[in-house]
């Protein structure tokens, strides 16, 4: 693993427990009706990138076949866990999502959620997920970025070095541009709450 991965890891294995406390804040921007609308989305065997806590669990359909891959061993017990309350059958799987242990075109729905921002070089994380990806498959994002609101754009700006440092979180990021030039072709991006949150549609370029 990438030294940079390794750190990642190693700050989320720290912080896996309290985690969904960290992330409730997110509640109040109406995250959770959005994570609905993106993961209800997915159909058949599914793999989510950077499944963390499994939050996401609650609202896939009865009848996808979900795969959960993450860096972090601590968040990956929390998501098992999770998984088992909810009697979800979920196969869990360590891996970085910039080296994909499944081979090419398996999977019918990719999804990863506020995932972008952790990872050090999201586009090749997003190239993997194409590449897991069938031909007639999709990927699905939601995703945290730079405001297009000019004073909270600068005051990320000002900020970055900061959540970077105490969350391995890069949150000016551009992510329909990462997912653009991915070589993923948008079907649908919608932008909300001063143009922070992305929730993105794509497919792969054919």
């Amino acid at each position: 693993m990438e030294s940079a991965s390794r750190d990642i890891a190693e700050k989320y294995d720290r912080f896996a427990r309290g985690y969904d406390r960290v992330e409730a804040v997110l509640g109040f921007l109406g995250v959770e009706n959005l994570r609905n609308g993106v993961v209800s989305a997915a159909s058949g065997k599914v793999l989510e990138v950077a499944v963390g806590t499994g939050k996401n669990l609650y609202h896939y359909r009865s009848d996808c076949e979900i795969v959960g891959a993450d860096i972090s061993t601590e968040m990956l017990k929390v998501a098992r866990e999770r998984a088992a309350k909810l009697q979800r059958d979920v196969h869990f799987t360590l891996a970085d999502a910039g080296d994909l242990p499944f081979r090419t075109h398996l999977f019918d729905t990719v999804v990863s959620t506020f995932s972008t921002c952790t990872f050090p070089n999201p586009s090749k994380a997003l190239q993997e997920m194409i590449r897991v990806t069938k031909p007639s498959g999709k990927v699905l994002l939601l995703e945290h970025g730079r405001s297009d609101c000019g004073w909270l754009g600068r005051w990320q700006d000002r900020h970055e070095d900061l959540f970077a440092k105490h969350f391995a979180c890069h949150w000016n990021r551009e992510p329909l541009k990462l997912a653009e030039h991915a070589d993923l072709r948008i079907v649908r991006a919608q932008r909300t709450f001063f143009g922070m949150l992305h929730r993105i549609e794509a497919e792969p370029q054919i």
